[in-house]
């Protein structure tokens, strides 16, 4: 049977049945895996935070992901894949190959009567977000994809902007600056933590934007303006919580971003960020239980993170990425200021800020604990810092223009070095800087059809994240002990 008739079957199923989850949060953790989630829980343990919520929900499964043209997704076919439950072409939201317009869970929701709310870390027009609620044919098309946020209706929106493309007069369709659009259709529209806060149910539609793009990055401290993915979550539930129930989506979006540079203590803060989120929404599950679907996942891998590396054996040291006080990005800005500042910045200058943010030690004396004895740098590893410094300088000298965020050849090499060192003395390998073929580990408490959790039963889509639609249309409760699964999706 296709997906998309099942869908329509389950659909009605569930506006009958009073067993269906009333309330839906779905969190996704862009660019994270097994091995992200792992890594993760190692981290938390380690720094006395406990084991990850999302590790822990009873039921898992493990699922291949790939584009309808391309063995590696990116975000926006993977977005559309688990709102849609149908694969789409890399750079595409909501739309088929042969550019058939799609349904998202999100929009049937809303269709329902349901309350939606979508929350991100990074751009709310980013391809995550955008899968929930857009039909594009370009997940660059940042104008005509925040024209389509207002078209959604949705209640809640928050995270980050809209670039710089909120008033883009070039687009086709220009109507006007998208944040006076979203005022004139009835969006309360705020911009920082406080106004924000204040917001009280029946102030109607919200849209949060809370930086120009995404917000700081978990590790570097959000700023005064900006609110936690957790906070986020509660503002969402206590605006559309209501007898109609609600739909939420939740975005750790930074995450991916991280993975992308290979910046270990970035990615580990960003996923025990977007654990917190998943705690408010279990807390509110214990008050609801027999009503609450709660659904984590990711949309595919990013980096190729290894919980081993070959210089240590079969040692791991997760703890010490805790050391790491700002991520690579920040590191990075503040070593191009001092250059800017001071030409002649030598390297012995720099060192004290090297210890400070990522608690690498170039002086023995100073490793007085087991635990600094690891991060004690080596002659050959000192040397290696030394150079991609002068190669900043170089840059910096030269004053050549960077061409993408993560080309490390050109900008950014004493940062990546940093941190790629301080992630071979934790254990952390990395195989990549972009997304890998992984499978994803998706897992959840609450309500879910028999279908969907059968195992070893035969795939009822060729989207290989379908799984998400199926859970969060589902008619009954859970009512089995926890067991893991794994989904046996069919390739496009």
């Amino acid at each position: 049977m296709k997906f998309r008739l099942f869908l329509g079957l389950v659909a009605v199923s569930v506006a009958a049945c009073a067993a269906a989850p009333k309330y839906v949060f779905l969190f996704i953790g862009d660019g994270m895996s097994t091995p992200q989630r792992m890594v993760a829980e190692e981290f938390s343990r380690a720094t006395g935070t406990g084991p990850l919520a999302m590790n822990a929900l009873p039921y898992q499964c493990t699922t291949r992901t790939r584009a309808a043209n391309a063995v590696i997704t990116d975000s926006a076919a993977a977005a559309t894949a688990i709102a849609c439950g149908e694969k789409a072409n890399n750079g595409a939201l909501g739309i088929t190959p042969d550019g058939r317009r799609l349904e998202s869970v999100a929009e049937l929701a809303k269709k329902r009567g349901m309350k939606v709310g979508i929350l991100t870390t990074v751009p709310i027009v980013h391809a995550t977000p955008a899968g929930f609620y857009a039909h594009r044919t370009s997940r660059g098309d940042s104008y005509g994809i925040a024209l389509d946020l207002l078209a959604s209706k949705f209640d809640f929106f928050a995270g980050g902007g809209v670039y710089d493309k909120f008033d883009d007069t070039s687009h086709a369709e220009y109507r006007g600056d998208v944040f006076d659009l979203a005022a004139r259709d009835g969006y309360a529209v705020v911009r920082d933590k406080a106004s924000f806060a204040a917001l009280k149910p029946g102030c109607g539609k919200v849209w949060g934007i809370f930086a120009k793009d995404a917000l700081a990055y978990a590790i570097d401290g959000r700023t005064a303006k900006q609110p936690e993915l957790s906070t986020m979550v509660e503002k969402a539930i206590e605006l559309l919580d209501g007898p109609q129930g609600f739909f939420i989506m939740a975005e750790g979006g930074a995450l991916d971003w991280g993975a992308h540079a290979n910046d270990a203590a970035t990615v580990l803060r960003e996923a025990v960020s977007l654990d917190q989120a998943v705690k408010v929404a279990l807390a509110f599950q214990r008050r609801h239980p027999a009503e609450t679907l709660v659904v984590t996942t990711g949309d595919h891998e990013t980096g190729g993170m290894a919980m081993g590396f070959a210089g240590l054996g079969y040692k791991l040291y997760v703890k010490l990425l805790a050391h790491q006080t700002c991520s690579a990005e920040v590191f990075s800005s503040r070593i191009a200021e001092r250059i800017k500042n001071d030409p002649d910045l030598s390297f012995d200058a720099v060192k004290p800020l090297v210890t400070e943010s990522f608690g690498l030690l170039f002086d023995a004396a100073r490793a007085d604990t087991e635990e600094k004895k690891l991060l004690l740098l080596t002659a050959g590893e000192v040397k290696e810092l030394e150079k991609a410094f002068q190669a900043d300088v170089a840059f910096a000298k030269a004053r050549r223009k960077e061409t993408t965020k993560y080309d490390e050849s050109r900008r950014r090499t004493f940062a990546s070095t940093c941190r790629r060192l301080l992630s071979n003395h934790a254990g952390i390998g990395w195989t990549s800087g972009a997304h890998t073929a992984l499978p994803t580990m998706t897992t959840a408490q609450g309500g879910m059809t028999t279908t969907a959790v059968s195992p070893g039963a035969k795939c009822l889509s060729r989207s290989s994240c379908a799984r998400i639609s199926l859970f969060a249309l589902s008619v009954r409760p859970f009512s089995a002990p926890a067991r893991t699964f794994t989904s046996r999706c069919c390739e496009p």
